[in-house]
């Protein structure tokens, strides 16, 4: 299994397919082993790094918890350096969606092209009372719940009514997996998290993706985002919830590969992308 050691972490990734590079970051209740169907299409195309985070999946914890998701863009860097990377693709879901957006403003010159699936503008865009409830929330859940009790308790809302009984199943065994350290370093961050400030500074050709019926991060959101970053484009998942690269691979993985290609088209993002 691929290991990189970055300072005191062993950080855990999947790496398959030849081409440009293509960096998959996941979400907060999930690992590397919920992007398996992105791998399975995407690496025709791509070198697809899918990464476990600090904290989640094979990776190590971290040695003290991570506050801010600037954190984790570092550790992401120093971690593609090892694996001689210059230029990568760059695609987040959720919290990764987050650590992504940190990542192209502290390193805006070794990101290609930008997508940006189910984001969050963070808890700290939010009133005080709600930010302080929902971290009070999150932490209090992973300390007195056991992972499978978490997972039984939020798959439900991260995925729309359509979703099948095999991506339920597979969305619980990939969050019964979360740890603590993972998951704390996650709460803090989104707790402190104000990305508005971000975007507007964001100059790479940039997909939005959300899916229709997401109740986490819903498309309201997303529009938000959308309206911020000046080269963007925002698609939506029809029938589909947070989890929209999970419930629509297909289409998730086709809005992708067309965007990409768009990007490679002439050096530039074409606005006419169809969708």
């Amino acid at each position: 299994m691929p290991y990189v050691q970055v300072d005191d972490l062993t950080i855990h990734y999947e790496r398959e397919g030849k081409g440009a590079p293509l960096v998959l970051l996941h979400g907060m209740g999930n690992n590397s082993q919920s992007w398996g169907k992105q791998i399975e299409v995407l690496k025709k195309c791509y070198t697809v790094i899918a990464w476990d985070a600090p904290g989640y999946g094979k990776s190590s914890d971290p040695s003290k918890d991570l506050t801010q998701f600037k954190e984790f863009a570092i550790i992401l860097k120093k971690f593609l350096d090892k694996l001689n990377l210059e230029k990568v693709h760059l695609l987040g879901h959720s919290m990764g969606a987050a650590t992504a957006i940190d990542f192209v403003n502290l390193y805006p010159c070794f990101v290609e092209a930008l997508i940006l699936a189910d984001t969050t503008r963070g808890s700290a865009a939010l009133n005080d009372e709600e930010n302080e409830r929902r971290l009070n929330s999150r932490l209090s859940s992973i300390e007195r719940m056991s992972p499978e009790e978490l997972a039984k308790q939020r798959v439900p809302n991260l995925l729309s009514p359509y979703a099948s009984e095999e991506v339920r199943n597979q969305a619980a065994y990939i969050m019964s997996q979360v740890r603590p350290a993972g998951y704390r370093s996650v709460a803090y961050s989104l707790y402190h998290a104000d990305q508005m400030n971000l975007y507007p500074q964001i100059n790479v050709p940039t997909l939005i993706i959300c899916g229709e019926e997401d109740k986490v991060t819903p498309v309201s959101e997303s529009k938000i985002i959308h309206k911020k970053i000046s080269n963007s484009e925002l698609v939506t998942i029809p029938k589909t919830g947070h989890l929209c690269y999970q419930e629509e691979p297909a289409l998730f993985n086709s809005c992708v590969i067309q965007f990409l290609q768009e990007c490679q088209s002439d050096g530039k993002y074409k606005k006419e992308m169809k969708t």
